[in-house]
């Protein structure tokens, strides 16, 4: 099958940075889904990992997590799906990712595609619905106000992937009031479309920005991106009690600030029910089946802006160059090889 892996990592810049290869194509054990690849979007965490990790048991190390596609064949102990299916999914940190043909995933973290969607519209979706899902839900308990603040919430980096859908799932789903930064006229705009009340700059100090707004201290903070540079804006502006959740790495974050406010600090990563084999692993197929659920209704929409080309090494290395620009608005997604 064919597949796009690296076998050094380092900058992009490189000619071998992201290859053409071809491996052999996995059979389907266990709870495992083969998944014939349809199409693929890109996330930061894409980036990070070929600046940075070697290939691990093997010569090459295939990346890619957002998917769509069909079961093509399944395991023996496979309960929900079919041959068939057709389905969307975000992978795991600890197995070859979706940059290739077929590609192997445990069912309990895949979700029957949205039906009134593309696969190319599917496969923006998955990874950044997870995050934001997990981080409202489980993590903030923006269903639980707090005592002081708790019907408003910050999202910085709204225009983001994360931020972008973060924003449609709070519209959708709860009645806070939802405020978010981004700093070019077309991404304050891509926000307000994604339903956001007001916008910000995070170009600027927010404190300022949020006080100007008359609304009161948000009971709620999430950041997307740059957070060790917010933070002590931050730390000024949140309400009293109020939670705080993070998805980026900061080089050091500084959590005592907060101790004077009782802020809670919350951090995300949706691979952690899959590495972890947790318990509750399967939340993530079922969480999924509920973003196609709110699609198909029409009450939120995929965050693809853009589809880059085919499932090669050329366009994958110009769609991480251009991430890691910081100027990729929603989702840039790939289709068919």
């Amino acid at each position: 099958m064919k597949a796009i892996a690296y076998s050094t990592p380092g900058p992009i810049d490189r000619e071998d940075a992201l290859q053409d290869i071809t491996l052999e194509t996995p059979k389907a054990e266990g709870r495992d889904l083969l998944v014939k690849i349809i199409a693929v979007s890109v996330n930061p965490v894409d980036t990070k990992l070929r600046k940075g990790t070697p290939p691990e048991g093997s010569k090459w190390k295939v990346l890619g997590f957002d998917a769509s596609g069909v079961v093509e064949a399944v395991g023996a102990e496979v309960q929900n799906f079919k041959p068939g299916d057709a389905v969307f999914y975000a992978g795991s940190l600890t197995r070859p990712g979706t940059n290739s043909e077929y590609h192997l995933v445990d069912e309990r973290i895949v979700g029957h595609k949205p039906k009134s969607i593309s696969n190319v519209e599917a496969a923006a979706l998955p990874l950044t619905a997870i995050t934001a899902w997990e981080m409202l839900f489980d993590r903030l308990d923006v269903r639980r106000p707090t005592p002081q603040g708790g019907n408003l919430i910050l999202i910085i980096g709204g225009a983001g992937g994360v931020g972008s859908i973060t924003i449609q799932i709070l519209r959708a789903l709860t009645d806070l009031t939802v405020i978010a930064t981004a700093s070019r006229p077309e991404t304050q705009d891509w926000v307000r479309e994604c339903g956001a009340h007001y916008t910000i700059n995070h170009r600027q100090p927010l404190a300022p920005q949020i006080k100007a707004l008359g609304l009161g201290a948000p009971g709620f903070v999430f950041s997307t991106n740059h957070s060790g540079s917010h933070l002590d804006d931050i730390v000024e502006l949140i309400a009293p009690q109020g939670r705080f959740g993070l998805i980026d790495d900061p080089e050091v974050l500084n959590a005592m600030p907060f101790k004077r406010k009782a802020v809670s600090l919350h951090w995300e990563l949706m691979f952690t029910r899959s590495l972890f084999n947790t318990p509750d692993m399967a939340k993530q197929g079922e969480l999924l089946n509920e973003i196609a659920a709110l699609v198909d209704a029409e009450r939120i929409r995929s965050t693809a802006t853009e589809i880059a080309g085919k499932i090669d090494a050329t366009t994958l290395r110009t769609v991480h160059a251009k991430i890691e620009s910081g100027s990729a608005r929603g989702k840039i997604v790939l289709e068919g090889f």
